[in-house]
């Protein structure tokens, strides 16, 4: 497998980036092939190494032996391998130039945010107890866009933004949310500074789906308005989302 590179994007939070789900299944896909332990097997004096990847080479050991007989045989994080014989002597192959990208590797780094175990004799690397931050989360739970755009289907891709930021005096127009996951909220904001011919219907990208309103309030055409959404259900075929409304404005006085 060659290996696979994490997506980081061009700057910080910039949703360009892989989601945290899809760094790790590459990371976790390099570690298994990094640290995949080749075999060793012995035969009629022939050494085979079987590597992380299936293939196999072998050697052969008839040159290196007298009257005595190999007892045992261990490899090392280089890819040297030591052979004790009988009479306790012992010599040592170097397998360094069959192991290419599978290379056994000793140590590890967990790095910020990681933590990584070995007292399994395998290596699992996971995620620390509040390793990940800001800074580490997709940008479907920390961006936010503007759009001007004020009728039409407006779509809202809740896998690339948290807050969606409408700057027009928007008219009629339908908010389509599109992409959005169970458990995520996402905040709808008119701040257009004339919405009274404001006609908005909210839709989504789900084949069957409900969309419910929390609470008695409406839109409010003379301000400013927040629509927050939950999705309580991402199953395709009978999605559940909702939604409240309120006015907000500048106050720093609760």
């Amino acid at each position: 497998m060659a290996q696979q590179t994490i997506g980081i994007g061009t700057t910080a939070n910039d949703g360009t980036g892989d989601p945290i789900r899809s760094a790790f299944d590459k990371s976790n896909d390099n570690f298994t092939e990094l640290y995949g332990k080749p075999d060793l097997s012995l035969a009629t004096n022939t050494l085979t190494l079987t590597k992380a990847d299936g293939t196999t080479d072998t050697v052969d050991l008839a040159p290196y032996l007298d009257d005595t007989a190999i007892v045992s045989a261990s490899i090392d994080g280089a890819g040297i391998v030591t052979f004790t014989n009988s009479d306790t002597s012992t010599f040592t192959l170097d397998l360094s130039s069959l192991l290419d990208d599978t290379n056994l590797i000793t140590s590890v780094d967990g790095g910020t945010g990681l933590e990584v175990d070995t007292t399994t004799g395998d290596v699992t690397v996971s995620i620390s107890d509040d390793g990940v931050d800001h800074t580490q989360l997709a940008a479907r739970y920390t961006a936010i866009q503007d759009i001007s755009t004020t009728s039409g289907t407006i779509n809202l891709d809740a896998s690339s933004y948290a807050a969606f930021n409408l700057t027009g005096n928007v008219a009629t127009a339908t908010l389509n949310v599109q992409n959005i996951k169970t458990g995520q909220v996402i905040d709808i904001l008119l701040s257009g500074i004339d919405l009274s011919s404001a006609v908005i219907t909210l839709s989504d990208d789900f084949t069957t789906s409900a969309i419910n309103k929390v609470g008695s309030t409406d839109l409010d055409t003379s301000g400013t308005n927040m629509i927050p959404i939950v999705c309580i259900d991402d199953t395709d075929s009978d999605a559940i989302l909702n939604y409240a409304i309120a006015t907000y404005t500048s106050d720093t006085t609760p």
